[in-house]
């Protein structure tokens, strides 16, 4: 579930940013993604803690790039970091 999950928000010509809404590192992501000029539906904020499966989303996250912790930026299917990145 968790894996299907992930892999059905990294999409060619999409930015996906995984999070938890309460993270500061994350809200602080957020404010600057939305800054930036996407157009209207590519950039998505993806909650792991909406759906249970907070763990298992991690641990997919920690097997795709090294690290269990939020945020995630991906552009396409290229992930470019977190927030210090």
């Amino acid at each position: 579930m968790a894996q299907v999950f992930v892999n059905s928000k990294i999409q060619p010509g999409k930015v996906v940013m995984f999070i938890k809404p309460t993270y500061p590192y994350c809200r602080r992501t957020q404010e600057i993604l939305s800054q930036l000029p996407f157009k209207q539906g590519p950039l998505e904020f993806a909650d792991i803690t909406a759906n249970g499966n907070i763990n298992e989303i991690q641990d997919y996250l920690q097997q795709l790039k090294g690290a269990r912790t939020v945020p995630w930026v991906f552009i396409g299917k290229e992930c470019i970091g977190g927030c210090t990145d």
